[in-house]
This record gives C-alpha cells, sequence and structure tokens, in this order.
C-alpha cells in the first residue's frame, strides 16, 4: 500500500532491465556516429598543416603564409594547438604513424621527447647537412641549435634566442642613489642593494626582498644552474645532475631564501598575485627573458616608467652574465612528402626579414640571425623600460647565452632537480642552516644521489645504450653546434 499521491515503487526488475539496456544504448549511438561519419566526413585540410602552440605566432606568421600560397603550388595552413595536445598528437604518429602535422613548431621539452630512441628513429627530419649547405649554422647564434640537437645531428630550425636579464625597480633603487652599474657579481648585487631592505631606523623590513626567486620555481633554477656552468643533461644527452655548478646553485636559492640575511621571496610569475606584489614593490628584480617583456606591458602596466633592465650578475667576476628561459623550434615530421618544398618554407617563415621584426615588435622576441641584430628597430627606446633599447640590451647578450642540451631524460631530470631543491630547503628548515657554505655538502650530497637514480634509468633503457653502442659512451663528448660551425671553419 502506498500512501496517496506518493510515486508508486520501483519495480524489482527495473534496475536490472535499465542496466542492461544501457549497453543497447551506447552501442546505438556508436553506429550512428559511425553511420554519420561515413555519410558526412569532416575533409581534410587542403595542403600542408603546419602546428604551432603560440596564438602570437600564428597571427604574425599570416602575411608570410599568404605570400607563401600566392607563389607557390604547395599550400600552407597554420593551426594553434595547445601544448599537450602538439605533444600527445606528435609522439602518437611517430611511434604510431598516425597522421600528423607535416610541419611542427614545439617547445623545447617536447622536442626532447622525440630523441627517446635510434637517432635514425628520431621523428623529425635531420636538418645538419641542409643548414650546413644554406650557411645558417653560422648565420644563426650557435647556442639557439642546441636544444633541437641530439648526438650532434640537428632536428629544428631555431626561433629565438631568448637570452635573460633582470627587471628591477628603478624607480625604488634611483631614488635611494643606488647605481646598479657597480654590480657584476651576484655578492655585488646582495652588497649594492641590500640597504634597501632596511627601514629608515635601520630595522629589517619584512615587505621588500631583493630578488623574485623561489627554489621550486624550476625555469629560473634551470637557468642559473646554465649560467653557472652546469645543467641539467650533458652534450651527449646524459644526466648531469650532479655537477658541482648545480650543487652551488641550489645552495645560494636556498640560502637567499632563509636565515637573518634573507634576500629572495616569491612573487609568483604568470599570476595575477605576483603581478600585483611586482607592482607594489614586493620585490626589486625578477628573472625577464626577452619574451617576458611583452607579459609585463600587458598585464602590470602600471610598472610602465618604473622599470629597467640589467645584466644578470655573474657567479665570478668575468663570469657570464646572461642565460636562457624558454625557446621552439620549427621542425618537419619525418614521414612528410616532399621534404624539400617544405624545408623552404620553413626558411621562408624564419629568416624573413619582416616577420623578424614583426616579431620584436609584436612579441619581444629576438632573432636567432645574426644579420638582423643590427637592425634600427633593436635600438628604439622603450617607454615601459624607462626609455632604455630593450631590443639592443639583449642583442648585446645573445652570444652569451649558454648551450643548453636535450634529451628524452630531460623532463624527468628536472623534475629530479626540484625534489632535490625541496629536501636541500627541508634539510636548511630542520638544521637551521642558511649560507651558501653550510649548504654546499648536502646540495652535492642530495644531487649525487639524484644523479645515481637517473644513471640507473639510463642504464636501463636499451634503445639509448643501443644508439651508442661502439659510437659515443654515456657521457661522452659529441660535437655540439658551436664545435660544428668551429670545425667548418677550419675545414679547407
Amino acid at each position: 500500500m502506498t500512501t496517496p499521491g506518493a510515486m508508486p515503487p520501483p519495480h524489482p526488475d527495473a534496475h536490472d532491465q535499465s542496466r542492461l539496456a544501457g549497453p543497447w544504448i551506447i552501442g546505438g549511438l556508436a553506429c550512428l556516429s559511425i553511420l554519420l561519419t561515413a555519410l558526412f566526413p569532416v575533409p581534410e585540410p587542403e595542403g600542408v598543416r603546419l602546428w604551432t602552440f603560440a596564438r602570437l605566432h600564428n597571427d604574425i606568421y599570416q602575411p608570410a603564409v599568404e605570400e607563401w600560397n600566392a607563389a607557390h603550388e604547395m599550400q600552407v595552413q597554420v593551426s594553434v594547438l595547445g601544448i599537450q595536445a602538439i605533444e600527445q598528437r606528435m609522439l602518437s604518429s611517430f611511434l604510431s604513424g598516425t597522421p600528423s602535422a607535416e610541419l611542427l613548431e614545439v617547445e623545447r621539452r617536447i622536442a626532447a621527447r622525440a630523441f627517446a630512441g635510434p637517432v635514425e628513429a628520431v621523428g623529425l627530419v635531420d636538418l645538419t647537412d641542409r643548414l650546413r649547405r644554406d650557411g645558417l649554422l653560422e648565420g644563426m647564434n650557435a647556442t639557439s641549435f642546441t636544444p633541437w640537437t641530439s648526438r650532434g645531428r640537428i632536428f629544428g630550425l631555431p626561433h629565438d634566442v631568448h637570452p635573460v636579464m633582470l627587471g628591477y625597480r628603478a624607480d625604488i633603487v634611483e631614488a635611494a642613489g643606488i647605481d646598479v652599474s657597480q654590480i657584476e657579481t651576484w655578492d655585488d648585487f646582495i652588497r649594492v642593494l641590500s640597504p634597501l631592505m632596511r627601514n629608515p631606523d635601520g630595522g629589517k623590513r619584512t615587505d621588500r626582498f631583493l630578488l623574485n626567486l623561489w627554489e621550486t620555481h624550476m625555469d629560473v633554477m634551470e637557468a642559473l644552474t646554465l649560467q653557472a656552468g652546469g645543467g641539467i643533461v650533458d652534450q651527449s644527452g646524459v644526466p648531469s645532475l650532479d655537477h658541482p655548478a648545480n650543487a652551488r646553485v641550489l645552495a645560494h636559492a636556498v640560502a637567499w631564501g632563509r636565515g637573518e640575511n634573507r634576500i629572495a621571496a616569491d612573487a609568483p610569475y604568470f599570476n595575477a598575485s605576483g603581478n600585483r606584489l611586482l607592482a607594489e614593490g614586493f620585490v626589486i628584480a625578477s628573472f625577464v627573458p626577452d619574451w617576458m617583456c611583452n607579459l609585463w606591458r600587458k598585464e602590470i602596466p602600471q610598472l610602465g616608467g618604473k622599470v629597467k633592465l640589467m645584466p644578470l650578475p655573474a657567479w665570478e667576476r668575468g663570469g657570464r652574465r646572461t642565460s636562457a628561459w624558454g625557446g621552439s623550434m620549427l621542425g618537419i615530421a619525418r614521414d612528410a612528402p616532399n621534404t624539400d618544398a617544405l624545408y623552404e618554407f620553413a626558411k621562408h617563415l624564419y629568416t624573413s626579414p619582416e616577420l623578424s621584426r614583426r616579431l620584436f615588435q609584436e612579441g619581444d622576441i629576438i632573432s636567432p640571425l645574426r644579420s638582423f641584430w643590427n637592425d634600427p628597430v633593436y635600438d628604439q627606446p622603450d617607454p615601459y623600460f624607462s626609455g632604455q633599447p630593450r631590443g639592443r640590451l639583449f642583442v648585446s647578450l645573445a652570444q652569451d647565452v649558454p648551450p643548453r642540451y636535450n634529451s628524452a631524460f630531460s623532463g624527468l631530470c628536472l623534475l629530479r632537480l626540484q625534489a632535490a631543491t625541496s629536501r636541500l630547503a627541508a634539510y636548511a628548515d630542520r638544521t637551521g642552516q642558511d649560507t651558501p657554505e653550510s649548504l654546499l655538502p648536502e646540495a652535492q650530497r642530495i644531487l649525487t644521489q639524484a644523479q645515481a637514480e637517473m644513471m640507473e634509468r639510463v642504464s636501463r633503457n636499451r634503445f639509448f645504450a643501443e644508439d651508442r653502442a661502439g659510437t659515443t659512451e654515456p657521457g661522452a663528448a659529441v660535437p655540439d653546434t658551436a664545435e660544428i660551425v668551429a670545425a667548418e671553419k677550419e675545414a679547407p
């Protein structure tokens, strides 16, 4: 008996019936989908496809693409895909032969995934001989090739250089009468700017720090290790986490964020709260590659006329005063037909003076082609950076950008570096050690352990070992792009 107005209880078999009907419904929908696809197929794009992850690149490329299409039978269409989508589709194509774009503009860490197997199995066309023939090995900045080089062969045309400088609050610094030209090393940086962390009565400020750095920000940490002469993999693609320069950087970065003499704090990059902290002067200086100038101008307009750029302080006097952050290339899928025409299009896109000029004007990115570095566009004063010619400042550092080697182990090495930094930070918090000198032995010990763990993975990688059998032992040097260029100059 049921209560008047209430719904009757379900039949005992109703649940089972609905459960049994589910697969039939799903199967029917699948059949309908297949039928509709057969009757109304989605047309494949005509011509050659270029996938890029950057909408800005796409917008800048369009005039050059239209110019090419008007003069050539091979038509090119550019599409913007997310980084993860490009990575998944690229690897799927390389490993299983599924369709892919013929031209792939990819970021550095995605490109590294292509170098997992033997060199002859890399899913991108080897461009080394073509680049040598056309003089581009000498014409382009040498270290711009290294992220796209594996075992001495180059698999991509470099898009950029991406030198790194410090962007600093010139209004605050100059109001205090501080001359940043006195800064050459990181020790100078701390000594010269330390007065900015004191109140008028001499007390320590808690609302201002000198450097925007947190030890788990791996892009910045990797840039610092490269500047110091280290890095996560060596030029043969083997992990190099235990390099002494890496330990030095970890010890300093952790120490800078702790103790009575703390000088670093976190104003997160690419984050609204971080942008607000920059605008409030919470940190004096941040790491700024060329492309980040564009982000600052768009996302923190209130800093216009208040900031300037300066070279990175060196780790020792006379040392390197820049590094690199980011980077992309244009590669050709190995199975794509008509690779010669695709290579000509890639050159059309990446060696165009007009396109390089627009890339700087609209994206703040300097070209890797040295012949373009004399372009007056780089000398234009930038009101946002207090009238400095930002382009000329970045160009002046381009030839000092350190080489960045790449391999299938790069992504995992970066995670290991992050874990090692977190372990060192925990050690510092637990023991109260807060100077670079006191943290250096533990930093080296942690990185040595991380390196051993990575080398276990290397030894289990059959393709990696076989590819080097009889040619290059793990850890041995292989020619990098700079060495290739030098050899070409010495050849009769």
